[in-house]
């Protein structure tokens, strides 16, 4: 093997561990934000999205994304990870790194569904979604599919990731219907306040960490010049998401709420991840403060407006901020930058490029969203009028730890009531 190679191997497996970390941060976020009672439920969860993920994605997902292509659309061959017979075995380390991408957008939906949907079903939603539904998106921009052929940008997964799972967690949210006792018969909601904050902040903390894998990893390569700097924006944007949310919250509502603030990092982190490699690190602080204030905005907008149950804001802070973080590509990349990540050179709308990149950025944002959301509701639907989709009443009230798994999280906690 080639010193190169060997060093491209290298920095893409250590991108891909940290990635994986990643599902501890989103189990800790996820377990955070929600009550005690429901903490057993997101565990197995999280376990099995990155547990079942990986084993789908090998065995179908990875090569619907990367296989050859049947009119841009879909991969066609490589499943189960079959390798050309001539030793090559830079597929597997690529299928690594994109596996936990993959798990990633699944994951995404488990904080939207949280605290009322059956332990089964959501294990259908995890084959479903890695088994086609990302894939299939991941083709179109990074399997060679005809967003890619189009010159859309998306560096680390604003769209494929995150839009992704965003939107698939709007579908899920919708058709579970809000928790119990969520809102008033006067449209008013209640607040169900997460039982442990710090888990909270920890695990955003350990995907903030995880993010500069999952964005300069991207590169696949561990000598290009990209890395440096999408590794400063990535730090800068989630720093500026943080400090817009908290600005924002703190002069319309006179406290700095902890978390709408970590939740606007991670804003800022999903803003910056499609344009993480071809916009300045000024541009980066400019999307990440803004994304921090969009995810307050959109959190009560579905909260309060819509009357979407979102106990972690996962709809807002990736689906939403998911394609802000797109289109801003068409606004803020600078063709310097785009040219060093390997892209055709090309600016967005501020920087003298016109309005070209960024209605290709917008074809391929509502292309995602609508193939995300479509398939998903149908899916979802589908599993409520067959298998369930929501636990009973009484299993929601005594919270889903013992009915779904038999065990608490905290021994001693449980409170039983036959309401």
């Amino acid at each position: 093997m080639e010193p190169e190679m060997a060093i491209d191997f290298i920095w893409i497996l250590l991108a891909a561990f940290l990635v994986f970390l990643m599902h501890a941060g989103f189990t800790l976020v996820e377990v955070g934000f929600t009550r005690a009672k429901n903490s057993v439920n997101i565990i197995m969860k999280n376990f099995m999205t990155i547990s079942l993920g990986l084993l789908i994605y090998f065995l179908i997902g990875y090569g619907l994304m990367f296989g050859t292509s049947a009119g841009g659309f879909i991969g066609t061959d490589n499943f189960i990870l079959r390798l050309a017979g001539n030793g090559d075995t830079s597929n597997f380390v690529i299928w690594l790194f994109q596996a936990v991408f993959a798990a990633t957008g699944a994951t995404i939906v488990s904080g939207a569904m949280a605290e009322r949907t059956k332990f089964p079903s959501y294990l259908v939603f995890c084959l479903v979604i890695t088994a086609f539904v990302y894939p299939v998106v991941g083709h179109w921009v990074w399997g060679g599919g005809w967003l890619a052929d189009m010159g859309f940008i998306d560096f680390a997964g604003s769209t494929v990731v995150h839009s992704v799972g965003g939107f698939s967690a709007l579908a899920g949210a919708m058709i579970l219907g809000p928790r119990l006792g969520k809102y008033n018969k006067d449209k008013s909601s209640n607040a169900f306040p997460g039982h442990n904050i710090p888990l909270a902040a920890l695990g955003v903390l350990i995907l903030w960490f995880g993010w500069f894998g999952f964005n300069a990893g991207s590169t696949l390569s561990g000598s290009s010049p990209a890395i440096s700097f999408i590794a400063v924006n990535t730090a800068l944007a989630g720093a500026a998401g943080a400090l817009g949310s908290m600005a924002y919250v703190w002069i319309k509502y006179k406290k700095p709420d902890a978390s709408m603030v970590l939740n606007g990092a991670l804003a800022g982190l999903v803003g910056i991840t499609a344009g993480c490699a071809v916009v300045s690190p000024v541009s980066a602080m400019i999307i990440g403060f803004i994304a921090g204030i969009i995810v307050v905005v959109s959190v009560e907008l579905f909260d309060r407006k819509l009357r979407i149950d979102d106990p972690v804001g996962a709809i807002s802070v990736h689906g939403i901020c998911g394609v802000f973080g797109t289109l801003a590509v068409g606004f803020f990349a600078q063709s310097s930058y785009v040219e060093i990540a390997g892209f055709p050179g090309a600016s967005g709308l501020f920087f003298g490029g016109g309005a070209k990149l960024l209605l290709t950025q917008l074809i391929g944002s509502a292309s995602a969203v609508a193939w995300s959301f479509s398939i998903m509701l149908v899916l979802f639907v589908a599993m409520k009028y067959t298998i369930g989709l929501r636990v009973s009443r009484n299993e929601e009230l005594k919270g889903l730890d013992i009915p779904e798994h038999g065990m608490e999280a905290y021994s001693g906690f449980q409170i039983f009531t036959n309401e």
